[in-house]
């Protein structure tokens, strides 16, 4: 990963310097909230009472990958080819849609990562699971926390990524970049999250999973 799509730390208030810090971090808020054993989902009807999702949503898993850089932890994320048919262009985590053949959503994360950014599972420690999030356009998505040491050798496919960044762990944790956002589609207001990174436009989904990512972790760190 080359410094420059690193974005500056700027101010990192909560003092999670290392990737041993985030996983501490992480177990705690985990155990206190203990999503994973609670049946409750987040998405897109957040910010939009009423919207529609459909009854029957295709399971998909995405993966969070966390890295240890040696300042300060990282959040890794991608930008999607302008080539592809659904959702071009736009940031996201590594993932997709799961397979008959995925065991369970954390093999699905692992191994659509392995695909578009060459990953190889091997390198990632599972540490957890966020919130299911369900989108208007059908998915349900199952966001899967890993942790990875650097360095970090990636292959990215590039029919499906056209490029790979990484953001610190506390730019996501400051509200002042929790943005919310709308815009007209089909003749209603959509309200949406933002991420105001200077070169990528993070929004919707991925910036919702960010959120819920981010208020995990403050619950704990305001507490304190």
């Amino acid at each position: 990963m080359e410094r420059s799509n690193i974005l500056s730390t700027g101010a990192n208030k909560y003092g999670i310097n290392t990737i041993e810090e985030f996983r501490d971090l992480f177990l705690l808020a985990l155990k206190k909230k203990k999503y994973e054993e609670a049946d409750i989902s987040s998405g897109d009807h957040d910010l939009n009472p009423g919207m529609p999702i459909p009854d029957k949503t295709k399971p998909a898993a995405v993966l969070v990958p966390v890295i240890g850089r040696p300042d300060y932890p990282t959040i890794l994320l991608t930008k999607r080819s302008e080539d592809l048919h659904h959702h071009a262009g736009q940031v996201s985590f590594p993932g997709g849609r799961q397979e008959k053949s995925d065991f369970s959503m954390v093999e699905t994360a692992l191994r659509e990562t392995e695909e578009e950014i060459g990953l190889s599972r091997d390198r990632v420690e599972v540490i957890g699971q966020l919130r299911t999030y369900e989108t208007r356009t059908g998915f349900s998505v199952t966001p899967v926390v890993g942790l990875v040491q650097p360095p970090v050798e990636l292959d990215a496919d590039p029919i499906e990524v056209a490029d790979i960044f990484e953001v610190p762990v506390s730019f996501i944790l400051d509200r002042k970049n929790h943005e919310k956002h709308s815009r007209e589609w089909q003749n209603k207001m959509r309200h949406f999250y933002v991420m105001p990174h200077p070169n990528y436009y993070i929004w919707g989904a991925t910036a919702g999973m960010l959120v819920h990512l981010a208020e995990l972790l403050l619950d704990v760190l305001e507490e304190e």
